[in-house]
Protein backbone atom coordinates (compact mmCIF):
# COMPACT_ATOMS: atom_id res chain seq x y z
CA UNK A 1 0.00 0.00 0.00
CA UNK A 2 0.89 3.35 -0.80
CA UNK A 3 0.16 6.65 -1.83
CA UNK A 4 0.73 8.42 -5.50
CA UNK A 5 0.48 11.90 -4.33
CA UNK A 6 0.25 15.38 -6.54
CA UNK A 7 -0.58 13.74 -9.53
CA UNK A 8 -3.63 15.63 -12.11
CA UNK A 9 -6.66 14.25 -12.73
CA UNK A 10 -9.24 15.24 -15.37
CA UNK A 11 -12.32 16.53 -13.60
CA UNK A 12 -14.38 18.58 -16.49
CA UNK A 13 -14.86 20.60 -19.49
CA UNK A 14 -14.51 23.84 -20.20
CA UNK A 15 -17.18 25.00 -22.64
CA UNK A 16 -17.82 28.48 -24.72
CA UNK A 17 -20.92 28.80 -26.60
CA UNK A 18 -21.53 25.10 -26.50
CA UNK A 19 -18.37 23.91 -27.81
CA UNK A 20 -15.62 22.23 -25.48
CA UNK A 21 -12.58 24.51 -25.45
CA UNK A 22 -10.64 23.31 -22.92
CA UNK A 23 -10.46 20.45 -20.36
CA UNK A 24 -10.27 21.46 -16.29
CA UNK A 25 -7.84 19.27 -14.24
CA UNK A 26 -7.07 19.14 -10.27
CA UNK A 27 -4.26 17.93 -8.20
CA UNK A 28 -5.30 14.70 -6.44
CA UNK A 29 -3.61 12.06 -4.51
CA UNK A 30 -4.39 8.07 -5.14
CA UNK A 31 -4.34 5.43 -2.17
CA UNK A 32 -3.02 2.33 -4.11
CA UNK A 33 -3.72 -0.86 -2.08
CA UNK A 34 -3.53 -4.77 -3.61
CA UNK A 35 -3.12 -3.62 -7.00
CA UNK A 36 -6.27 -0.71 -7.35
CA UNK A 37 -7.02 2.56 -6.43
CA UNK A 38 -8.22 2.61 -2.97
CA UNK A 39 -8.96 5.73 -2.40
CA UNK A 40 -9.33 8.97 -4.22
CA UNK A 41 -8.14 11.77 -2.07
CA UNK A 42 -8.05 15.70 -2.42
CA UNK A 43 -4.64 17.59 -2.42
CA UNK A 44 -6.12 20.08 0.38
CA UNK A 45 -6.47 16.92 2.48
CA UNK A 46 -3.79 15.48 5.18
CA UNK A 47 -2.11 12.91 4.39
CA UNK A 48 -1.05 10.27 6.58
CA UNK A 49 2.45 9.43 8.13
CA UNK A 50 2.36 6.30 8.48
CA UNK A 51 1.87 5.15 4.65
CA UNK A 52 4.59 5.51 1.96
CA UNK A 53 4.58 8.11 -0.53
CA UNK A 54 5.56 8.67 -4.15
CA UNK A 55 5.55 11.85 -5.75
CA UNK A 56 3.48 12.34 -8.88
CA UNK A 57 5.05 15.93 -9.24
CA UNK A 58 1.97 17.21 -11.30
CA UNK A 59 2.53 14.54 -13.86
CA UNK A 60 -1.32 13.85 -15.88
CA UNK A 61 -2.46 10.14 -14.85
CA UNK A 62 -4.35 8.51 -17.92
CA UNK A 63 -5.53 4.62 -18.47
CA UNK A 64 -2.83 2.46 -19.62
CA UNK A 65 -2.36 1.85 -22.86
CA UNK A 66 -3.75 -1.50 -24.47
CA UNK A 67 -1.73 -3.01 -27.47
CA UNK A 68 -4.30 -5.08 -29.49
CA UNK A 69 -1.94 -6.09 -32.66
CA UNK A 70 1.87 -7.00 -32.19
CA UNK A 71 3.91 -10.39 -33.42
CA UNK A 72 6.66 -10.99 -30.15
CA UNK A 73 7.63 -14.00 -32.00
CA UNK A 74 8.67 -11.74 -35.12
CA UNK A 75 10.50 -8.98 -34.17
CA UNK A 76 14.44 -8.81 -34.71
CA UNK A 77 14.82 -6.66 -31.48
CA UNK A 78 18.07 -7.42 -29.99
CA UNK A 79 19.66 -8.84 -33.63
CA UNK A 80 22.15 -6.67 -35.62
CA UNK A 81 20.02 -4.29 -38.11
CA UNK A 82 18.82 -5.50 -41.01
CA UNK A 83 16.48 -4.62 -43.58
CA UNK A 84 13.55 -6.09 -45.48
CA UNK A 85 14.17 -8.08 -48.57
CA UNK A 86 11.72 -7.21 -51.15
CA UNK A 87 8.93 -9.72 -52.03
CA UNK A 88 6.10 -10.02 -54.37
CA UNK A 89 3.16 -11.88 -52.28
CA UNK A 90 1.93 -12.25 -48.67
CA UNK A 91 3.27 -16.30 -49.46
CA UNK A 92 6.73 -14.98 -50.61
CA UNK A 93 7.26 -12.69 -47.87
CA UNK A 94 6.32 -15.31 -45.13
CA UNK A 95 8.81 -17.61 -46.36
CA UNK A 96 11.79 -15.37 -46.85
CA UNK A 97 10.81 -14.73 -42.95
CA UNK A 98 10.55 -18.51 -42.24
CA UNK A 99 13.95 -18.69 -43.25
CA UNK A 100 15.65 -15.92 -41.79
CA UNK A 101 14.10 -16.66 -38.34
CA UNK A 102 15.59 -19.96 -38.42
CA UNK A 103 19.02 -18.50 -39.34
CA UNK A 104 19.32 -16.08 -36.94
CA UNK A 105 21.04 -16.02 -33.43
CA UNK A 106 18.74 -14.66 -30.82
CA UNK A 107 15.98 -17.18 -29.77
CA UNK A 108 11.95 -16.33 -29.30
CA UNK A 109 12.62 -15.49 -25.83
CA UNK A 110 14.95 -13.13 -25.65
CA UNK A 111 13.52 -11.23 -28.51
CA UNK A 112 10.16 -10.98 -27.59
CA UNK A 113 11.25 -9.74 -23.69
CA UNK A 114 13.40 -7.10 -25.68
CA UNK A 115 9.82 -6.21 -27.37
CA UNK A 116 7.73 -6.29 -24.37
CA UNK A 117 10.32 -3.59 -22.27
CA UNK A 118 9.55 -1.18 -25.33
CA UNK A 119 6.25 -1.32 -25.46
CA UNK A 120 5.62 -0.87 -21.77
CA UNK A 121 8.39 1.81 -21.55
CA UNK A 122 5.56 3.58 -24.27
CA UNK A 123 2.27 3.13 -21.88
CA UNK A 124 0.94 -0.53 -22.64
CA UNK A 125 0.52 -2.77 -19.98
CA UNK A 126 -1.78 -4.97 -22.08
CA UNK A 127 -1.17 -6.88 -25.35
CA UNK A 128 -2.07 -9.00 -27.95
CA UNK A 129 -0.04 -10.60 -29.64
CA UNK A 130 -0.29 -13.32 -32.79
CA UNK A 131 2.19 -16.17 -33.13
CA UNK A 132 2.52 -17.93 -36.05
CA UNK A 133 1.74 -21.50 -35.73
CA UNK A 134 3.43 -24.01 -39.21
CA UNK A 135 4.34 -27.26 -39.67
CA UNK A 136 7.88 -26.58 -39.93
CA UNK A 137 8.66 -24.84 -36.41
CA UNK A 138 5.11 -26.65 -34.83
CA UNK A 139 4.44 -24.76 -31.51
CA UNK A 140 7.98 -23.71 -30.77
CA UNK A 141 7.23 -20.22 -31.27
CA UNK A 142 3.97 -20.30 -29.24
CA UNK A 143 5.82 -21.87 -26.59
CA UNK A 144 8.33 -19.37 -26.63
CA UNK A 145 6.58 -16.41 -26.19
CA UNK A 146 4.40 -17.94 -23.48
CA UNK A 147 7.62 -18.40 -21.49
CA UNK A 148 8.43 -14.56 -22.15
CA UNK A 149 5.30 -13.65 -20.93
CA UNK A 150 5.67 -15.44 -18.04
CA UNK A 151 8.52 -13.86 -17.19
CA UNK A 152 6.40 -10.76 -17.46
CA UNK A 153 3.11 -11.41 -15.95
CA UNK A 154 3.96 -9.16 -13.01
CA UNK A 155 3.76 -6.22 -15.99
CA UNK A 156 1.66 -7.08 -18.47
CA UNK A 157 -1.78 -8.55 -19.44
CA UNK A 158 -1.71 -10.69 -22.22
CA UNK A 159 -3.53 -12.86 -25.16
CA UNK A 160 -2.74 -14.83 -27.25
CA UNK A 161 -3.38 -15.82 -31.08
CA UNK A 162 -2.40 -18.61 -32.69
CA UNK A 163 -1.74 -16.81 -36.31
CA UNK A 164 -1.79 -18.95 -39.63
CA UNK A 165 0.50 -16.91 -41.05
CA UNK A 166 1.22 -19.04 -43.91
CA UNK A 167 -2.29 -20.16 -44.59
CA UNK A 168 -5.11 -22.07 -42.97
CA UNK A 169 -5.71 -24.14 -45.59
CA UNK A 170 -3.05 -23.57 -48.07
CA UNK A 171 -0.53 -23.59 -45.23
CA UNK A 172 -1.63 -27.14 -43.80
CA UNK A 173 -2.02 -25.62 -40.11
CA UNK A 174 -5.47 -26.63 -39.22
CA UNK A 175 -4.40 -29.60 -37.32
CA UNK A 176 -1.54 -26.96 -35.63
CA UNK A 177 -3.52 -24.71 -34.69
CA UNK A 178 -6.00 -26.97 -33.11
CA UNK A 179 -3.43 -27.96 -30.47
CA UNK A 180 -2.05 -24.29 -30.25
CA UNK A 181 -5.19 -23.81 -28.65
CA UNK A 182 -5.18 -26.72 -26.03
CA UNK A 183 -1.58 -25.29 -25.29
CA UNK A 184 -3.23 -22.55 -23.97
CA UNK A 185 -3.74 -19.88 -27.50
CA UNK A 186 -6.56 -17.67 -26.46
CA UNK A 187 -7.62 -16.80 -29.29
CA UNK A 188 -7.02 -18.17 -33.35
CA UNK A 189 -6.50 -16.31 -36.56
CA UNK A 190 -5.62 -16.71 -39.97
CA UNK A 191 -5.05 -14.50 -43.15
CA UNK A 192 -6.74 -13.52 -46.16
CA UNK A 193 -9.24 -16.78 -47.26
CA UNK A 194 -9.46 -15.23 -50.37
CA UNK A 195 -5.86 -14.68 -51.56
CA UNK A 196 -4.07 -16.89 -49.45
CA UNK A 197 -6.59 -19.39 -48.62
CA UNK A 198 -8.21 -19.29 -51.99
CA UNK A 199 -11.68 -20.57 -50.33
CA UNK A 200 -12.92 -18.01 -48.41
CA UNK A 201 -15.92 -20.43 -47.04
CA UNK A 202 -13.92 -23.08 -46.48
CA UNK A 203 -11.28 -20.74 -45.10
CA UNK A 204 -14.14 -18.81 -42.76
CA UNK A 205 -15.95 -22.09 -41.69
CA UNK A 206 -12.60 -24.16 -40.56
CA UNK A 207 -11.33 -20.91 -38.47
CA UNK A 208 -14.79 -20.97 -37.35
CA UNK A 209 -14.71 -24.54 -36.31
CA UNK A 210 -11.43 -24.18 -34.63
CA UNK A 211 -12.54 -21.42 -32.25
CA UNK A 212 -15.89 -22.79 -31.13
CA UNK A 213 -14.46 -26.22 -30.67
CA UNK A 214 -11.51 -24.60 -28.47
CA UNK A 215 -13.92 -21.91 -26.99
CA UNK A 216 -11.46 -19.50 -28.28
CA UNK A 217 -11.75 -16.25 -29.86
CA UNK A 218 -10.61 -14.94 -33.33
CA UNK A 219 -8.69 -12.59 -35.03
CA UNK A 220 -8.51 -12.79 -38.47
CA UNK A 221 -5.92 -10.68 -40.51
CA UNK A 222 -7.62 -9.34 -43.80
CA UNK A 223 -5.53 -7.13 -46.25
CA UNK A 224 -7.94 -7.57 -49.29
CA UNK A 225 -9.08 -4.75 -50.65
CA UNK A 226 -12.46 -3.63 -51.92
CA UNK A 227 -15.95 -5.35 -52.19
CA UNK A 228 -13.35 -9.11 -52.27
CA UNK A 229 -12.34 -7.71 -48.43
CA UNK A 230 -16.21 -6.39 -47.49
CA UNK A 231 -17.68 -9.74 -49.01
CA UNK A 232 -15.41 -11.49 -46.46
CA UNK A 233 -16.12 -9.22 -43.39
CA UNK A 234 -20.08 -10.27 -44.06
CA UNK A 235 -19.28 -13.67 -44.58
CA UNK A 236 -17.64 -13.76 -41.01
CA UNK A 237 -20.16 -11.83 -39.57
CA UNK A 238 -23.01 -13.81 -40.50
CA UNK A 239 -20.94 -17.18 -39.45
CA UNK A 240 -20.10 -15.35 -35.47
CA UNK A 241 -23.78 -15.15 -35.50
CA UNK A 242 -24.59 -18.06 -36.70
CA UNK A 243 -22.12 -19.89 -34.06
CA UNK A 244 -23.38 -17.63 -30.98
CA UNK A 245 -19.69 -16.03 -31.04
CA UNK A 246 -20.18 -12.17 -30.70
CA UNK A 247 -18.09 -9.75 -28.78
CA UNK A 248 -15.42 -12.91 -29.62
CA UNK A 249 -14.62 -11.97 -33.27
CA UNK A 250 -12.23 -9.54 -34.56
CA UNK A 251 -10.68 -8.40 -38.16
CA UNK A 252 -7.31 -6.95 -38.01
CA UNK A 253 -6.58 -4.38 -40.72
CA UNK A 254 -9.67 -4.49 -42.30
CA UNK A 255 -8.76 -2.39 -45.68
CA UNK A 256 -11.86 -3.50 -47.66
CA UNK A 257 -13.67 -0.98 -46.15
CA UNK A 258 -11.72 2.03 -47.04
CA UNK A 259 -11.53 1.15 -50.51
CA UNK A 260 -15.74 0.72 -51.09
CA UNK A 261 -17.93 3.89 -50.96
CA UNK A 262 -19.57 5.18 -47.25
CA UNK A 263 -22.70 3.85 -48.12
CA UNK A 264 -21.05 0.80 -48.55
CA UNK A 265 -18.97 0.76 -45.49
CA UNK A 266 -21.79 1.66 -43.75
CA UNK A 267 -23.73 -1.47 -44.35
CA UNK A 268 -21.09 -3.27 -43.59
CA UNK A 269 -20.71 -1.92 -40.39
CA UNK A 270 -24.14 -2.46 -39.38
CA UNK A 271 -23.58 -6.00 -40.17
CA UNK A 272 -20.42 -6.08 -38.25
CA UNK A 273 -21.83 -4.39 -35.18
CA UNK A 274 -24.53 -6.95 -35.36
CA UNK A 275 -22.25 -9.61 -34.85
CA UNK A 276 -20.57 -7.96 -32.25
CA UNK A 277 -17.43 -7.61 -34.57
CA UNK A 278 -14.48 -5.66 -33.89
CA UNK A 279 -12.06 -3.79 -35.72
CA UNK A 280 -8.49 -3.31 -34.98
CA UNK A 281 -6.17 -0.96 -37.18
CA UNK A 282 -2.44 -0.38 -37.31
CA UNK A 283 -3.07 2.80 -39.65
CA UNK A 284 -0.40 2.23 -41.93
CA UNK A 285 0.54 4.65 -44.52
CA UNK A 286 -0.30 3.89 -48.03
CA UNK A 287 -3.45 1.85 -47.47
CA UNK A 288 -7.00 3.21 -47.08
CA UNK A 289 -7.95 2.29 -43.78
CA UNK A 290 -11.13 1.69 -42.26
CA UNK A 291 -13.23 4.55 -41.74
CA UNK A 292 -13.09 5.06 -37.67
CA UNK A 293 -15.50 8.05 -37.40
CA UNK A 294 -18.03 5.71 -39.03
CA UNK A 295 -17.46 2.71 -37.59
CA UNK A 296 -16.95 4.10 -34.21
CA UNK A 297 -21.06 5.89 -35.34
CA UNK A 298 -22.47 3.19 -36.30
CA UNK A 299 -21.24 1.18 -32.52
CA UNK A 300 -18.72 -0.80 -33.93
CA UNK A 301 -15.73 -1.47 -31.77
CA UNK A 302 -12.40 -0.06 -33.17
CA UNK A 303 -8.55 -0.37 -31.60
CA UNK A 304 -5.13 -0.05 -32.87
CA UNK A 305 -1.96 -1.72 -32.95
CA UNK A 306 1.49 -1.47 -34.16
CA UNK A 307 1.56 -4.61 -35.90
CA UNK A 308 4.95 -5.01 -37.42
CA UNK A 309 7.87 -3.61 -35.46
CA UNK A 310 10.90 -4.22 -37.10
CA UNK A 311 10.96 -7.81 -38.35
CA UNK A 312 10.80 -9.44 -41.69
CA UNK A 313 7.38 -7.62 -42.74
CA UNK A 314 8.53 -4.06 -42.04
CA UNK A 315 12.00 -2.61 -40.59
CA UNK A 316 10.31 0.58 -38.73
CA UNK A 317 8.11 0.62 -35.79
CA UNK A 318 9.12 2.00 -32.82
CA UNK A 319 6.05 0.45 -30.19
CA UNK A 320 4.30 3.09 -29.16
CA UNK A 321 0.61 2.98 -29.46
CA UNK A 322 0.01 6.62 -28.81
CA UNK A 323 1.86 6.99 -31.88
CA UNK A 324 -0.08 5.30 -34.04
CA UNK A 325 -3.03 7.65 -32.30
CA UNK A 326 -1.16 10.40 -33.46
CA UNK A 327 -1.48 8.91 -37.08
CA UNK A 328 -5.47 8.14 -36.82
CA UNK A 329 -6.02 12.10 -35.69
CA UNK A 330 -3.92 13.41 -38.13
CA UNK A 331 -5.70 11.35 -41.08
CA UNK A 332 -9.09 12.35 -39.58
CA UNK A 333 -7.92 15.37 -39.05
CA UNK A 334 -9.71 15.37 -35.32
CA UNK A 335 -7.98 18.80 -33.86
CA UNK A 336 -10.68 20.62 -31.35
CA UNK A 337 -10.17 19.46 -27.61
CA UNK A 338 -13.16 17.17 -27.82
CA UNK A 339 -11.63 14.88 -30.34
CA UNK A 340 -8.45 15.02 -29.19
CA UNK A 341 -9.90 13.92 -25.83
CA UNK A 342 -12.31 11.53 -27.11
CA UNK A 343 -9.25 9.44 -29.31
CA UNK A 344 -7.91 8.14 -26.42
CA UNK A 345 -10.51 5.52 -26.35
CA UNK A 346 -8.92 3.69 -29.77
CA UNK A 347 -5.82 2.80 -27.29
CA UNK A 348 -7.47 2.06 -24.00
CA UNK A 349 -10.21 -0.76 -25.23
CA UNK A 350 -12.81 2.62 -24.68
CA UNK A 351 -12.04 4.20 -21.41
CA UNK A 352 -11.75 7.63 -21.01
CA UNK A 353 -11.30 9.77 -17.71
CA UNK A 354 -14.32 12.10 -19.43
CA UNK A 355 -17.65 11.10 -21.62
CA UNK A 356 -18.47 12.70 -24.40
CA UNK A 357 -20.46 15.28 -22.13
CA UNK A 358 -17.80 15.61 -19.49
CA UNK A 359 -18.66 13.42 -16.54
CA UNK A 360 -15.68 12.23 -14.87
CA UNK A 361 -15.83 8.37 -15.14
CA UNK A 362 -12.03 7.42 -14.47
CA UNK A 363 -10.57 6.72 -12.42
CA UNK A 364 -12.84 5.37 -9.39
CA UNK A 365 -12.13 3.80 -6.17
CA UNK A 366 -11.90 -0.12 -6.98
CA UNK A 367 -10.71 0.39 -10.48
CA UNK A 368 -7.42 -1.82 -11.44
CA UNK A 369 -4.38 0.58 -10.88
CA UNK A 370 -2.98 0.62 -14.42
CA UNK A 371 -2.38 3.63 -15.51
CA UNK A 372 0.60 5.61 -17.23
CA UNK A 373 1.69 8.99 -15.52
CA UNK A 374 2.55 11.66 -18.62
CA UNK A 375 4.04 14.92 -18.70
CA UNK A 376 0.80 17.04 -20.40
CA UNK A 377 -2.12 19.01 -18.95
CA UNK A 378 -4.72 16.48 -20.44
CA UNK A 379 -5.46 13.60 -22.81
CA UNK A 380 -6.37 16.01 -25.69
CA UNK A 381 -2.40 17.27 -25.42
CA UNK A 382 -1.09 13.88 -24.61
CA UNK A 383 -2.82 12.34 -27.94
CA UNK A 384 -2.05 15.41 -29.77
CA UNK A 385 1.70 15.90 -28.72
CA UNK A 386 2.47 12.33 -28.24
CA UNK A 387 3.69 13.40 -24.82
CA UNK A 388 6.65 11.83 -22.37
CA UNK A 389 5.45 8.91 -20.61
CA UNK A 390 7.45 9.37 -17.32
CA UNK A 391 5.96 5.98 -15.28
CA UNK A 392 3.60 3.05 -16.01
CA UNK A 393 2.28 1.26 -13.69
CA UNK A 394 -0.02 -2.16 -14.08
CA UNK A 395 -1.71 -3.42 -10.92
CA UNK A 396 0.00 -0.65 -8.53
CA UNK A 397 3.35 -1.79 -9.92
CA UNK A 398 5.38 0.76 -11.18
CA UNK A 399 6.52 -1.30 -14.33
CA UNK A 400 8.31 1.27 -16.42
CA UNK A 401 9.94 4.58 -16.14
CA UNK A 402 10.46 6.15 -13.02
CA UNK A 403 9.81 8.76 -9.86
CA UNK A 404 12.95 10.52 -8.66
Amino acid sequence: MYILKNVLLETGYVKENGQVRATETKLFHLKIAEGQIAEIIGSEQALPKDVKTMDGKGLLVLPAFKEKHVHLDKTYMGEPWRACVPASSVIERSTIEKNILASIETNTVDRAKNLLDILLSHGSTSIRTHVDIYPEVGLENLSGVQTALADYEQKVDSEIVAFAQHGLLYGNTVGLMREAVRNGAGLVGSVDPATVDLNIEASLVQLMDIAVEGNVGIDLHLHDPGHLGTFTMKRLAALTIEAGWQGRVAISHAFGLGDVTPLEARAVAESLKEAGVSIISSVPIGRNIPPVSLLAEVGVTVSLGNDNIYDSWWPTGNGDVLERLGRLVEINRWTDELSLSQALRFITDGITPLTANGEQVWPVEGDVASFVLVGAKCAAETVARRAQRTAVFHKGSLVAGQLN
